[in-house]
């Protein structure tokens, strides 16, 4: 059952609340360029284990309203924080993948982690998915300025490709096909805004502010946040623990969903 929450006067959001009795709440912040449909393995099996399962579109994707403004990390954070308050929620796991996982990380330190108990990063775009002058393991800033202008010029083409680069593990046609129409649900401007957002802020600053208990799930074969941005946020953020999934690009919530869902519920407890 999906429903709208209002974060600015001319802004709704969009977001799914699968077993809304359920007694631990885990909100889910997708990435970039899809939608809140990614965690569909996880909203297949969770609720059945007595999970309250919310998912969320960010604003320009999916099914939320899609203003021309306000893709900045501080922004999407701040919307982040008007669903929270909005559905009252307490003590729940927040769940970001890739920039979500980045929308995440900002919450913590911006709104001090409101409501939030724990925290997972899966192939998280923290602390920076570029490369900068004091962290040479992202990368290089031109590729993602290219993504930019292949938005802006062939978004089907760019998507398309994109999806080539997110999986490790072979993908059947279908499921291509299905990933590459996430992304088209989206606006082209806010795709491109969302990737402009993530080449050019950091999240270095705001790793020490994180205060709870952290899940740090990656890919060994990542190719979009790539694996030694784990490793710095293993480093930066304190209580945190790693866990690699092998046999896993970018997607590992689908490549290894097994595994992912089994982590984070070991994990929440």
């Amino acid at each position: 059952m999906g429903h709208y929450i209002r974060v600015e006067p001319n802004v709704k959001i969009f977001f799914e609340d699968v077993n809304p009795e359920g007694n631990k709440t885990i909100l889910f912040i997708h990435g970039w360029p899809a939608n809140h449909k990614l965690f569909e393995y996880q909203f297949n099996i969770l609720p059945s284990m007595g999970f309250r399962c919310i998912g969320i579109d960010i604003r320009g994707f999916g099914k939320s309203d899609k203003p021309f403004d306000g893709y900045s990390l501080d922004r999407l954070a701040d919307d982040l924080r008007s669903i929270v308050d909005a559905l009252r929620l307490q003590s729940f796991t927040l769940v970001g993948h890739s920039v979500g996982g980045a929308i995440s990380t900002r919450y913590m330190a911006r709104h001090n982690g409101f409501g939030v108990s724990k925290l997972v990063l899966a192939a998280a775009a923290v602390p920076s998915v570029t490369i900068r002058p004091n962290f040479p393991y992202g990368l290089p800033k031109e590729e993602i300025t290219e993504l930019i202008e292949q938005t802006y010029s062939d978004r089907p083409k760019m998507l398309r490709e994109f999806g080539d680069t997110f999986f490790f593990q072979y993908l059947t046609e279908p499921f291509a096909d299905w990933f590459f129409q996430l992304g088209l649900e989206a606006a082209g401007y806010s795709t491109a805004k969302v990737a402009t957002t993530f080449r050019d802020e950091d999240l270095f600053s705001d790793l020490g502010k994180i205060q709870v208990p952290t899940l740090i799930l990656h890919g060994k074969h990542d190719k979009v946040c790539l694996p030694q941005l784990a490793i710095a946020m293993k480093q930066g953020i304190n209580n945190s623990k790693l866990i690699w999934f092998d046999l896993s690009g970018h997607g590992l919530f689908w490549e290894e969903r097994d595994k992912f869902n089994l982590e984070l519920t070991k994990f929440i407890g």
